[in-house]
């Protein structure tokens, strides 16, 4: 049990009216401190986001979902988050917004490889 550690993760979801609060699954965060870790995938299935609203942005919505994969991923995709340690780039990922893409509630977890931690979590709640 030694080799498995903490983490913690939460859906992305994209909200394209506000007002009704339906939602699609488009991503998951997961943040894992004991390997200083954080990372994200997306998924769009732009089908049945169109099926919610046929007048959703579209190219707003993917450039939002790459830009919470930058902050992320760090580096010069992460803008001034750049310099931020993991914990706090998870942090302001997972604050909550009024905006289409939205964070989903906090939950934890346990692993041995945090990275394949967030893409078995794709497959399982956004794919």
């Amino acid at each position: 049990m030694s080799d498995r550690h903490v983490f913690e993760y939460a859906l992305l979801r994209v909200v394209p009216r506000v007002e009704r609060g339906e939602c699609v699954n488009a991503g998951v965060l997961v943040y894992c401190r004991a390997w200083s870790y954080v990372g994200a995938r997306t998924h769009l299935d732009e089908g049945r986001l169109l099926a919610l609203d046929p007048l959703v942005d579209l190219p707003g919505v993917r450039a939002a979902l790459r830009a919470v994969e930058g902050v992320c991923a760090g580096g010069d995709a992460a803008g001034q988050a750049a310099g931020d340690d993991p914990g706090r780039r998870f942090r302001w990922l997972i604050a909550p917004r009024s905006t289409m893409v939205q964070p989903g509630p906090v939950h934890t977890g346990l692993t041995t490889d945090p990275a394949a931690e967030t893409e078995r979590l794709l497959d399982l709640l956004v794919r």
